[in-house]
């Protein structure tokens, strides 16, 4: 049994028919576990280009990842936990 028949059977919800997984190719890239309010992002996101820089590594773009693993709505700003992720390109 997969996890969407194990869920559909623990929590039925009519949204479940639609979910679908796929795969999601980025390639190089730099990533960090941030730790605390999402308004301390810029600091972990300088921490990143600095590696960038000493590791000759170039930043593709500003654009970037989050995934978030807290739940705002249920967990302090001090204890939120956020994967940032940005590609990059090696020297």
């Amino acid at each position: 049994m997969d996890i969407i028949e194990k869920t559909k059977r623990k929590k039925p919800n009519h949204l479940l028919e639609s979910v679908i997984f796929n795969s999601n190719e980025e390639g190089n890239c730099i990533q960090m576990m941030h730790n605390g309010s999402y308004d301390d992002e810029p600091e972990s996101f300088r921490k990143m280009e600095d590696f960038c820089i000493e590791n000759n590594y170039t930043r593709v773009s500003k654009t970037h990842s989050e995934i978030y693993l807290s739940d705002a709505r249920k967990v302090i700003p001090d204890k939120l936990k956020t994967v940032l992720r940005f590609k990059i390109i090696l020297p």
